[in-house]
């Protein structure tokens, strides 16, 4: 018998010669096996096209976020703004037939600006346009009237330290990138604090400006002392520090009744299209609910949130149910760091393995070029060719670097990520200032920005395998060390 047994394992031998056999003893798939499994989802993604282009859900999304920016308005943290905003979506959600409707429950920081304005005693009086920066300290009840001192950089500021003391630093940082020049809005009060400055004004991280200030969260430093600190339109920046290089004193009166409260409790907002298959397996598209306290939030993140919410939509519309299940998550806290992503991750991490993919859009929902991505060089090569699938409206590029707040810890594990790309030419124009209403938005544009993040999140859902990931969860090569 053990001589028919070893006749028969070598009558094998030619079919898997070069081979390697998988553990369950399937044979292990070869690049081009994946190719054409995708292309084999082309009339489904055409399908998901026409609907959300041309067909019945056009301009579905816009005139949702249209509805709810125009109902609910802007969404601070800790706000009943954001309290109202959450409800609403939870009725929204179950109305519309999702599954698994529910809120998870976080904490986020509880911060309000209060009364504040600025104004330019000498060399004449003139009314600044000010918006104070998250978590900063109120001025003293009679307000804080000061001697300004202009500065370009934090160099500058500390080679002038010790002109400083007393004054309220002006910053004029040109613009250069957002993630470059922001470090002024972050550090700009710690800075001037630690030269002895009372207070600190920041041109705002803009790349345009109508006389228009642009909020956003800044940190204080344990040991230094809390000063007030607030963002400035470009122009009033750009004539401070006109004035100072011609040497004419500059003399402001500020007064800014900002406070901190202790953190409210809030919710990540959850809804799915549970897998048919492999249920426990996770495709997560999301956005974040919360905004500033300006505007409408409909840019940042409301369009994120609702092209989130129109993929799960059209999906259902279709009739269609992935292998994977297709979570959705409006995140709470974002911009304040991210701090309802990141306890949604606390709470659900020890199931990392399951997690296929974590996507976000939250840089605006303009014309699309494509998808930025975070994951190895196999995953990348897949996303490739799943973007190909997006040729009919020619958003096909892949970038790198996923980018969100909110799903950065599970890219930090291993996960594979990916972020909307757009067109980013006028986002900073509107970002975190008055200007971030529906006026904004584009109903067309946010058709194919939708088209892109359905197509991308029910392929990789409904895929037989799961993207290759790091380490972490994939310690065998999941291809069986076929190399492609």
């Amino acid at each position: 018998m053990k001589y028919l047994s070893l006749i028969f394992f070598m009558s094998l031998l030619p079919q898997y010669a070069g081979k390697s056999l998988r553990r369950d003893g399937s044979h292990p798939r070869t690049f081009e096996d994946i190719k054409n499994e995708i292309a084999g989802y082309s009339d489904t993604a055409k399908a998901i096209i026409d609907l959300a282009v041309h067909g019945k859900a056009q301009n579905r999304s816009y005139e949702r976020l249209a509805v709810f920016a125009d109902t609910v308005g802007p969404r601070l943290s800790g706000s009943k703004n954001l309290d109202a905003a959450i409800q609403y979506m939870f009725s929204a959600l179950q109305k519309d037939g999702l599954e698994n409707v529910h809120l998870e429950p976080v904490k986020v920081p509880h911060w309000e600006r209060g009364e504040e304005f600025a104004v330019m005693l000498e060399p004449r009086n003139h009314s600044i346009a000010i918006l104070g920066l998250g978590s900063s300290v109120a001025t003293p009840p009679e307000g804080i009237t000061a001697e300004v001192m202009v500065v370009a950089s934090f160099d500058e500021l500390h080679r002038r330290a010790q002109e400083a003391k007393g004054k309220i630093v002006v910053y004029n940082q040109p613009f250069v990138t957002y993630g470059e020049t922001v470090r002024y809005r972050s550090q700009g009060a710690v800075e001037a604090a630690k030269v002895g400055a009372v207070a600190s004004l920041i041109r705002s991280i803009a790349s345009f400006s109508i006389d228009s200030p642009h909020t956003g969260w800044q940190n204080y430093q344990s040991g230094v002392p809390r000063i007030p600190t607030a963002c400035i339109s470009v122009e009033d920046a750009e004539m401070m520090s006109r004035m100072a290089l011609r040497g004419t004193k500059i003399v402001v009166y500020l007064k800014m009744g900002a406070r901190t409260y202790p953190d409210s409790p809030s919710f990540n907002t959850v809804a799915e299209i549970v897998g048919n298959k492999y249920p426990e397996q996770i495709v997560l598209v999301s956005g974040h609910l919360d905004s500033w306290d300006v505007g409408q939030g409909a840019m940042d993140d409301g369009g994120g949130a609702f092209i989130s919410w129109e993929a799960l939509s059209l999906i259902k519309d279709l009739g269609l149910r992935p292998k994977r299940t297709l979570r959705m998550v409006l995140w709470t806290g974002e911009e304040q760091g991210g701090v309802g992503a990141e306890q949604y991750y606390q709470l659900h991490k020890e199931n990392i393995s399951n997690f296929d993919i974590v996507m976000e859009s939250d840089e605006g929902t303009f014309k699309p070029s494509g998808l930025a991505f975070t994951g190895n060089a196999k995953a990348r090569d897949i996303i490739k060719e799943i973007m190909a699938l997006l040729l009919p409206i020619n958003v096909t590029d892949v970038f790198d670097n996923a980018d969100g707040t909110d799903i950065n810890y599970w890219m930090r594990d291993g996960v594979p990520g990916a972020s909307l790309r757009d067109d980013l030419s006028k986002y900073f124009w509107f970002h975190h200032s008055q200007g971030d209403t529906m006026t904004v938005q584009d109903p067309n544009q946010m058709n194919l920005c939708a088209a892109v993040w359905t197509v991308v999140s029910y392929v990789i859902a409904d895929m037989e395998e799961m993207l290759p990931s790091g380490d972490l969860r994939h310690p065998l090569d999941k291809f069986g060390g076929s190399q492609w």
